[in-house]
């Protein structure tokens, strides 16, 4: 394995967050905090706890994973988009670096900035509420593997993207209204039935879900079934990736 590859893309990369702080950590937090203050503060002192937990503690892992989700594409489209978009790809196609070795570069520092974000926004949600996690080591788990699923989803975005535009699409237009319609600000619980089964076809219910369950212990769905459907999720994007290098897809024409 080429260390020496895979570290000059990661630090490439990361140092642009260093260079962007403001747009990469500071916008997001901010963001976050406004939302603890309208929605926890505001807000969740006219509801009541959602199974025993206080609103404003109830929405810190989904306001976690919102924000995960949404800077893991954005931070692996744009990443592995620019050097497509200036020609530079075709100089780290040509050099001894494997397809492995290229995506573990740009996708580990995209879910690296992901990490640093979420993990930020846990911090920055103890100054708001009581926050305590039952399980750290499947906190974890979820954060890193979630982070990692959707850089892979980012990754394959910025292969296929024509134009700076497209990098939005998904994120705005899929990923962000299927966060907030996937049990983030709420239990599924607390509507219909009909409305409970729509939802149950939403996949970020159950990054969602799994997530909360290991602050909390209170899920909307099984734990093991959120555990598997990450797995799958992560098998999935691991797939399109190495059709992409193995066909060339977007990359070589």
């Amino acid at each position: 394995m080429n260390i020496h590859a895979i570290s000059a893309i990661y630090r490439f990369e990361m140092n642009r967050m260093w260079r962007t702080m403001g747009q990469s950590i500071v916008s997001p937090v901010i963001s976050t905090s406004l939302y603890f203050i309208v929605f926890g503060a505001a807000i969740g002192q006219q509801m009541g706890a959602i199974d025993g937990v206080s609103y404003g503690a109830f929405l810190v892992p989904g306001l976690v994973m919102l924000s995960l989700l949404t800077q893991s594409v954005s931070n692996a489209a744009f990443g592995i988009y620019f050097p497509k978009f200036t020609g530079t790809i075709y100089e780290i196609l040509s050099a001894p670096v494997s397809a492995f070795e290229i995506v573990l570069g740009y996708v580990g520092a995209a879910a690296t900035k992901s990490l640093i974000l979420g993990i930020i926004i846990m911090l920055t949600a103890t100054l708001f509420v009581d926050l305590k996690i039952a399980h750290p080591f499947w906190m974890l788990f979820f954060l890193v593997l979630t982070a990692m699923t959707f850089s892979l989803l980012g990754f394959i975005i910025g292969i296929w993207a024509d134009g700076f535009d497209q990098l939005q699409i998904v994120p705005l237009l899929i990923i962000t209204p299927l966060t907030f319609l996937g049990g983030s600000f709420y239990s599924i619980k607390m509507l219909p039935e009909f409305w409970q089964t729509v939802t149950l076809a939403n996949p970020v219910l159950y990054l969602v879900s799994g997530f909360r369950w290991s602050f909390y212990e209170i899920s909307d769905v099984s734990p093991q079934i959120s555990i598997a459907m990450i797995l799958v999720f992560l098998g999935i994007c691991t797939g399109i990736v190495y059709w992409i290098f193995k066909t060339g897809y977007r990359i070589k024409s």
